[in-house]
């Protein structure tokens, strides 16, 4: 269970007395998140490893007798919000910060089956920097996600919770995969997480003492939901993934993800990298050689494999999202491998590890951008082993793993190299967080 701060609730506390003229009967908490490595690949099927970080968004909840949910924000940038309980409408059009809440509530809602939810007034606070890559909209959908469940007096696993908010995040239209749902409600502190998935599960992986992993905010903002990088990301590897399996003489009409392909032949990660090769060229391809390739038409591409906002999409690199989704996948399980076994100069092969998932997202996967990479290679040159972009990327933060005895010069050096002449500091020590947490107000 997470350490509260009980100056933060007393304060939260009198904040929503003000609000709604009445106290809090709950409160609900939700860590963030950095994945230090794992980019892109959970929504293809593969392993991630995160951790959660002590930044989190945290609700002050009174359930009521009338049917209206009614949601207010702590931070004026973000204005209340006022709707009936019983009938949630999610506007994909538009990333406004309630529709967040809304996908928790409506995942629980539909979970069980109901048609009449009681109203609650919720207010929201949170310290996660918004469209950081730190997963700040994941952790409101579950928090909501809880809130709902807790209003309702029902019980799920943290499983079963993880999948249902993963699920219903994309009620937004991200077509993602489910790690920063999973990490907010699976961490525990002291460990990071290897996440796997199908079925959903996480196991500790013990992180070097003699080193620091360090959080640096680029200051570009990138909302995924805001526009269709993200999500053409998604499809390009779903169409990686039905090329590569029709050219190995599989069933790709219900192939979504790249890791089904590997199971399906029965091979490695670096075997599948030679079969990418082989079966896909690196120039990109447009929507008729894919449909020449898969025997289809152009409205079967757009109506039943494209999701909404990637049906106008004129070109695909499928060569290049393949590479990184295999390569990254291999580097992860490396990762975990070498906190195992704990070789003396474990914190440079982890380093090196990272340094290559950021050239991979940065070439292969082209979701950087050059403040990001002006970033990591400050990280770098002021004494981090290894530093990458983290979360969905164009924009956001990055992670690197430092040094413990290089600390104090580090975030002096890259305070000065980046944060002087933009007038901010952002930079964050991550301590190992544990996850989601229910509170009854005393």
């Amino acid at each position: 269970m997470p350490v509260l701060d009980w100056t933060l609730l007393l304060k939260l506390k009198e904040m929503f007395n003000s609000k709604f003229g009445s106290i809090p009967k709950f409160y609900v908490r939700a860590p963030g998140r950095v994945n230090i490595i794992g980019e892109h690949i959970d929504y293809c099927g593969y392993s991630v490893l995160p951790m959660a970080i002590e930044q989190d968004v945290l609700i002050a909840v009174e359930p009521v007798k009338t049917y209206t949910l009614q949601l207010a924000n702590t931070n004026p940038l973000y204005p209340d919000f006022s709707t009936s309980a019983n009938n949630i409408q999610i506007d994909k059009t538009k990333a406004l910060w309630h529709n967040y809440f809304l996908c928790g509530l409506k995942g629980i809602q539909e979970h069980f089956g109901l048609s009449n939810l009681t109203g609650m007034n919720c207010l929201v606070d949170g310290n996660i920097p918004p469209s950081s890559g730190l997963s700040s909209s994941s952790a409101l959908v579950c928090c909501a996600g809880l809130v709902t469940l807790t209003v309702l007096g029902r019980n799920l696993s943290k499983v079963e919770l993880a999948e249902i908010c993963a699920k219903s995040e994309r009620y937004i239209g991200t077509e993602g995969g489910g790690m920063d749902q999973s990490i907010s409600f699976l961490a525990e502190e002291g460990t990071a997480k290897l996440i796997e998935f199908s079925p959903l599960r996480a196991t500790d992986v013990k992180l070097p003492s003699g080193a620091v992993f360090v959080i640096a905010n680029s200051c570009v903002e990138m909302n995924k939901a805001a526009t269709s990088h993200f999500n053409i990301r998604v499809m390009e590897c779903r169409l990686a993934a039905k090329l590569l399996a029709k050219y190995k003489n599989l069933q790709w009409d219900n192939v979504l993800r790249l890791e089904e392909v590997q199971a399906k032949l029965g091979i490695s990660l670096e075997e599948m990298l030679l079969v990418t090769e082989d079966a896909l060229h690196p120039e990109p391809y447009n929507p008729e050689e894919i449909c020449r390739c898969l025997g289809i038409s152009l409205e079967e591409l757009r109506t039943q494999i494209l999701s909404p906002n990637t049906q106008g999409v004129l070109i695909f690199k499928l060569y290049q999202r393949a590479k990184h989704v295999y390569s990254e996948a291999a580097r992860v399980l490396q990762f975990k491998k070498i906190c195992e076994e704990a070789p003396e100069n474990m914190v440079q092969l982890l380093g090196e590890l990272m340094n290559q998932s950021h050239m991979s997202c940065q070439d292969m996967y082209e979701c950087s951008c050059p403040e990001l990479d002006q970033l990591v290679d400050i990280c770098r040159k002021f004494g981090a082993q290894g530093s990458r972009l983290t979360g969905a990327g164009w924009g956001g933060c990055t992670v690197s793993i430092v040094p413990a005895d290089k600390l104090p010069s580090f975030l002096a050096n890259v305070h000065k190299a980046y944060y002087f002449t933009r007038g901010k500091q952002s930079l964050l020590l991550p301590n190992l967080e544990a996850g989601f947490g229910s509170f009854l107000e005393a």
